[in-house]
């Protein structure tokens, strides 16, 4: 279990690097051009989540995000208990990452954003751009394709920064860290409630549309999610030494 955390802490603090970094960088090379701005920006951040998809999801399956983790313990491909653990490891990997990010720009290793987000717009956003991404996710999950989930999933992202409002946060833990830079990317606190909100309404709605159009999703597809990985890494080495245990037994009793 300890190496799973470790890696959505290392996962989330990656993508936080990214998210806000590419976003600092965006305006130091663009400045005054917002669109060229938010293009650098997901581009970015599309192809990170990409590469840390390939990277972390064979430990963790790279959910990087409670409201997934959540959702996948309510279809029975991760343990609640798991999921809760979770929660805490991607929230600290998440403002981790936008620490690291401040510091690689010279900037105060901590910074709370004045970015102020938060409309009725932006509400509405961020439940489409998180029940859009789950779909995605489980979807492909259900119909056996969950090895082109790193592709889908960052070309969803990058593509929800400019059909959303919002820019398509859709993640509750990436919400806190980017109040921890006073950059492009980052988000007022007073604005991150209403996100989070709007997050777990569209987890809500995820999971019913995914019930609704694939009724017959079972815990073992749920339990590949985002992409496939061991059931539980700490227990690989007990059953595969029983097992050896169990072969050279067997093979002393046959002539």
């Amino acid at each position: 279990m300890w190496r799973r955390l470790a890696a959505e802490w290392l996962g989330s603090a990656l993508l936080a690097t990214v998210v806000i970094g590419s976003g600092i960088a965006a305006q130091q090379l663009s400045p005054g051009q917002t669109g060229l701005e938010l293009l650098e920006n997901a581009a970015a951040t599309a192809a990170g989540l990409y590469t840390l998809i390939l990277m972390i999801g064979p430990v963790s399956g790279a959910h990087f995000n409670p409201v997934v983790s959540f959702v996948d313990a309510a279809f029975g491909g991760l343990r609640w208990r798991d999921a809760l653990a979770y929660l805490p490891a991607q929230v600290a990997g998440c403002v981790s990452g936008a620490t690291l990010a401040n510091i690689m720009f010279n900037r105060a290793a901590v910074t709370i954003s004045t970015h102020h987000r938060a409309t009725g717009a932006h509400f509405v956003s961020e439940i489409v751009a998180t029940a859009g991404l789950l779909l995605v996710i489980f979807a492909l999950a259900r119909t056996g394709r969950g090895a082109t989930a790193p592709a889908a999933v960052g070309a969803y992202i990058g593509a929800a920064y400019f059909f959303t409002s919002s820019t398509s946060f859709a993640n509750p833990a990436i919400t806190v860290g980017r109040m921890f830079s006073n950059t492009f990317a980052g988000i007022a606190p007073s604005s991150a409630p209403a996100f989070i909100a709007a997050q777990i309404v569209g987890g809500l709605v995820g999971f019913a549309i995914i019930k609704a159009l694939y009724p017959a999703i079972t815990a073992k597809e749920a339990s590949e999610v985002v992409i496939p990985h061991p059931a539980d890494e700490d227990q690989t080495p007990t059953m595969t030494a029983t097992h050896q245990l169990a072969a050279a037994s067997l093979s002393r009793e046959i002539p």
